[in-house]
């Protein structure tokens, strides 16, 4: 009985007679709302002004002190969504004009028939019907412009992009790999958008953020007293993505005995809730997604083959973005317009600099790595440091990578190490100085080194030869040795131009 209380749509009347207050609260009352009077304008605003929020307002026009037009400006730039209805004994036209002009969504004279507040009531639900669909809708386009501005800016992500065309039609589980951070969901959202469950709910799930019990209730709901502290019954995701559609992320870190269970729904579209008897029908197209190797998985027996050939009728294969670094430049720049929008900053243009680093960085946390570089950059407004920061994590990445690399039997292991550093330490300083036109004192400034160490860094890599020096230092063998000057009172080498 509460529930059906807290259900029930609200009414605030607002108007002098109590006569009129009487009528239409006992009318209303009838009808199942539950109805709040109030005498005048004032404190119509306050109630409002101190946050309720009515579904409906019937406020008379003609009040003593303020009048309705004048409360329903007032009412309007409290919340400029309130529904408000306005009742006169009079119908006059300038009237109703500045009524609908402020914000009311119609206009009644009295005396009036039921049917006309029935129609005026209608009219409210349809417009916030309308609202909803006009919101659904925009969130749908942002989605849709921001999914094809990633699915789109590279031939490997065009492929992609055909096969969803292709098989979102197509109501059938679809398999998602890739590393983390590829963007695996924007891919499973853009297989719902297309289906023709898109008009209902989309659910995501991960796997891997509760533990087996919690995720269990958590897929399945659970019957009131199913456990200590079920106080009451709980839907779970399967039953709230009915006729739409459920996203597992990283599925493979599902248990064995949830794995069994989800067989089951996918099998006979039937599962039961904790400590439930009948079991419940389900309708839900299910995507699932993960970032292991599935085949080593099903080895270790961490995950079930029947699963997993149950779940792959079709499957999607994500490339991580050093595999398609083509999409960094337009993925900088949509991010770039995107964080400059959302914290009101001023659209920065990468340095091609920065951009070039971009290209040379592996990102191995894909988009959302390269997501949050940006959002960085955009916050920091710092192309120098930016910079800095990507050459920095170049020089980190590449170490590692080399190393597995079989050294030839003469050179080291310090040595190796040592000349992969070097490589790295080169490349900064050039970039330095090609960004600053060869400014010597503006490059150390950038890299926050001394001049001194900086000019001593030029010699040691061959780059104090003046402009366009970078190649041909790229290209020696080794870099010629400097003794390196001491902490006190070294000699400073001469500048070369």
């Amino acid at each position: 009985m509460a529930q059906k209380q807290a259900a029930r749509e609200t009414i605030l009347v607002v108007d002098d007679e109590p006569s009129i207050r009487k009528y239409l609260q006992t009318l209303l009352e009838v009808d199942g709302f539950d109805v709040e009077t109030v005498p005048s304008g004032k404190e119509a605003l306050e109630r409002v002004g101190a946050g309720e929020r009515p579904n409906f307002m019937i406020l008379d026009v003609l009040m003593p002190e303020m009048d309705g037009l004048e409360t329903l400006r007032g009412l309007m730039q409290l919340d400029h969504s309130l529904n408000v209805i306005m009742l006169s004994c009079s119908n006059e036209v300038n009237t109703v004009v500045e009524a609908i002009r402020l914000g009311a969504v119609d206009y009644l004279t009295k005396p009036f028939e039921k049917p006309e507040l029935d129609a005026a009531f209608l009219k409210v639900r349809q417009k916030q019907q309308l609202r909803s669909e006009n919101e659904a809708l925009r969130e749908y386009c942002e989605q849709l412009t921001e999914d094809l501005s990633f699915l789109v800016a590279s031939p490997q992500m065009l492929k992609i992009r055909q096969q969803i065309l292709q098989i979102a039609p197509v109501d059938v589980p679809v398999f998602v790999s890739g590393e983390s951070g590829v963007g695996k969901e924007v891919v499973a959202r853009m297989i719902h958008l297309r289906s023709t469950r898109r008009q209902q709910q989309f659910v995501k799930v991960n796997c891997a953020a509760l533990p087996g019990e919690l995720l269990e209730s958590e897929l399945f709901g659970y019957e009131q007293g199913a456990f200590t502290g079920a106080v009451r019954s709980k839907p779970g995701k399967f039953e709230l993505a009915n006729r739409g559609t459920i996203f597992l992320d990283e599925i493979a870190e599902m248990s064995p005995h949830l794995q069994a269970k989800l067989l089951h729904v996918l099998q006979d579209g039937q599962y039961s809730r904790l400590g439930a008897r009948a079991p419940i029908n389900v309708d839900v197209r299910v995507l699932a997604a993960t970032n292991m190797n599935v085949k080593e998985a099903m080895r270790s027996g961490r995950f079930r083959e029947d699963l997993y050939y149950r779940l792959n009728v079709l499957s999607i294969h994500i490339p991580p973005l050093r595999e398609r670094t083509t999409e960094i430049p337009l993925l900088f720049n949509h991010f770039l317009a995107k964080y400059s929008e959302k914290y009101q900053k001023p659209a920065l243009e990468p340095s091609k600099h920065l951009l070039e680093a971009a290209l040379r960085y592996p990102w191995p946390g894909n988009l959302r790595e390269l997501e949050n570089f940006v959002k960085r950059y955009v916050i920091l407004e710092d192309d120098e440091g930016s910079l800095r920061e990507l050459l920095e994590m170049t020089g980190q990445q590449r170490v590692p990578q080399r190393e597995e690399s079989a050294a030839p039997k003469e050179q080291g292991l310090k040595a190796l190490v040592r000349g992969l550093k070097d490589e790295a330490e080169m490349e900064a300083i050039a970039d330095a100085l090609e960004k600053t036109n060869w400014c010597r004192k503006d490059a150390a400034r950038m890299l926050g080194i001394s001049y001194k160490a900086l000019l001593y860094k030029m010699r040691h890599f061959n780059l104090d030869s003046g402009r366009g020096s970078r190649s041909a230092a790229a290209k020696a063998a080794q870099p010629k040795p400097v003794a390196a000057p001491s902490e006190a009172g070294a000699k400073e080498p001469t500048p070369a131009g």
